[in-house]
């Protein structure tokens, strides 16, 4: 009943930049409305997912140390996406990302886009 659904992903050159975004949609319209957070995590091949920046309902923000000072999150007005722009990217940045987001107390994912950074 809650999809997610990411975009955006692609291969860069180090240095380069990307904005991904995330759409939220569900069969039952008013769940929208409790989203209580949304956010971004990656995951590279034989790693954990980790957790990359996430923004509250009232836009409260926070950011993983890795990528600080060179990712942004963002969220529309209506509180049903959430967008990452990424500048100055890196190698090790390159992983699958996924889309979350918290509603009533479940959390749900999107199936990920790859992006890929090149040295």
């Amino acid at each position: 009943q809650v999809q997610l659904v990411e975009s955006g992903g692609g291969l860069v050159q180090a240095g380069g930049s990307l904005r991904l975004s995330c759409e939220a949609s569900g069969s039952i319209g008013s769940i929208l409305s409790s989203i209580n957070a949304m956010g971004w995590y990656r995951q590279n091949p034989g790693k954990q997912r980790e957790l990359v920046a996430t923004i509250t309902r009232g836009g409260r923000t926070n950011i993983a140390d890795s990528v600080k000072g060179r990712f942004t999150i963002s969220r529309d007005n209506a509180k049903t996406s959430v967008n990452l722009q990424m500048n100055s990217l890196k190698p090790e940045d390159t992983a699958v990302y996924y889309c979350a987001a918290e509603i009533r107390g479940m959390n749900y994912w999107g199936k990920g886009t790859l992006v890929t950074v090149s040295s």
